[in-house]
Parts: C-alpha cells; sequence; structure tokens
C-alpha cells in the first residue's frame, strides 16, 4: 500500500497549526514539520548558518551566537532578491529532511506541514495538498495579533507568499478556517475519512 502523504499549507496565520494538531491529537498521526526542519538548516554551526553569518556579518547575530531571527526576518521580507538567496540554501535541505522522513516512516499516513509548498517546488513530496484558508482580513488581524507586528509589516509577509485564492485553487481539499473551531474540523473529518476511502 502505498504512504498517503498529505501536503498541509495555506497563507501565513490562516490556521495550519491548528489542523496539524488535530490530525496529531485526533487521529495519532505524525506530523513532519518543514519549519522544525528550516531551524534545523540555520542551527548554530551548520553550514547555512555559516552562509548567513558571512553575508550579513555580525548584526545578524544574537548575544548568544544565534541568529537574529527578527532582523532576518526584516531583511527577507523587504528584499525579495535576499529571501531567494536564503530559500535556495534552507530549501534544499528541507526537502532532504521529508524525503528521509516519509522512508524512515512505518506509518501509512503522514502530514507534511510546508507552508511554502508551492513556492519551494515541494508538491511532489505528497500525494494530496489540503490549504487552510480565511478572509484577507481575517488573515491580516490574525497576524498582527499573532506576531505582534505593524500592518506593513504583516502586509509584506503576507505578500511574500503566493495568495490563498492561487493556492486554494490547486489544493484537493480547501479548509474553510473563517468561523468556528466546530466547522474546521468538521471539515478536516471529513477530507481524512473522504481519503482513506478512496
Amino acid at each position: 500500500m502505498t504512504k498517503r502523504l498529505i501536503g498541509l499549507t495555506g497563507g501565513i496565520a490562516t490556521g495550519k497549526t491548528t489542523v496539524a494538531n488535530y490530525l496529531a491529537s485526533a487521529y495519532n498521526l505524525p506530523i513532519l514539520d518543514a519549519d522544525i526542519y528550516a531551524r534545523d538548516a540555520v542551527a548554530v554551526g551548520s553550514p547555512i548558518y555559516s552562509a548567513i553569518a558571512l553575508r550579513y556579518g555580525k548584526p545578524i547575530l544574537s548575544p548568544d551566537g544565534t541568529l537574529n531571527r527578527q532582523l532576518l526576518g526584516e531583511i527577507i521580507f523587504t528584499q525579495p532578491a535576499e529571501r531567494h538567496w536564503l530559500e535556495g540554501l534552507i530549501h534544499p535541505y528541507v526537502g532532504d529532511r521529508f524525503l528521509q522522513a516519509i522512508t524512515e516512516s512505518s506509518s501509512q499516513i503522514l502530514v507534511l506541514v510546508i507552508p511554502l509548498l508551492f513556492e519551494a517546488g515541494m508538491t511532489n513530496l505528497v500525494t494530496e495538498i489540503w490549504v487552510v484558508s480565511c478572509s484577507p482580513p481575517q488573515q491580516l488581524q490574525r497576524l498582527i495579533q499573532r506576531n505582534h507586528l505593524s500592518e506593513e509589516q504583516a502586509t509584506a509577509r503576507i505578500n511574500s507568499q503566493l495568495s490563498i485564492t492561487e493556492k486554494a485553487a490547486r489544493a484537493d481539499v480547501v479548509l474553510d478556517n473563517s468561523a468556528t473551531l466546530e466547522f474546521l474540523l468538521g471539515q478536516i473529518d471529513t477530507a481524512l475519512k473522504i481519503g482513506n476511502s478512496n
């Protein structure tokens, strides 16, 4: 039996973590998270960490030697060329980690949380694509509140990704997270059952 590899994506602050946590707690599904792999990629002493430190110099490092994520975020969300440079280093590393985890897992269903699934060209890693969506005003407000950003900063982060509309058009399942939590969880249950019956 071939593995069912659910690619969970969506815009920033649309509710991917909520969906992943529910799949893990309610269905005991293994969650593979691109953000965790990306953090590993830039861990102190890694080749990618060294390349970032060399490119941006001392200001990019916090007093404890780790990367100053806030400053790095300001650079990559306001300078597309720098974002592409960094993603060119991180995405291949993340893709390799996913392939390794998929190969090593004995589970027949895996959830791959990949915020930049389309942007990073990782759709080949999954057998189906779930997109979590909400309205643009909701997304903006959620991001401002969650990350304590100005409207300008939040908009820059949202605009650095494909729009939710474009992602939804390429999805096998669209989960509407614009209403209650119960409404969202019901959609997840349905999507999982339909996929299991195929």
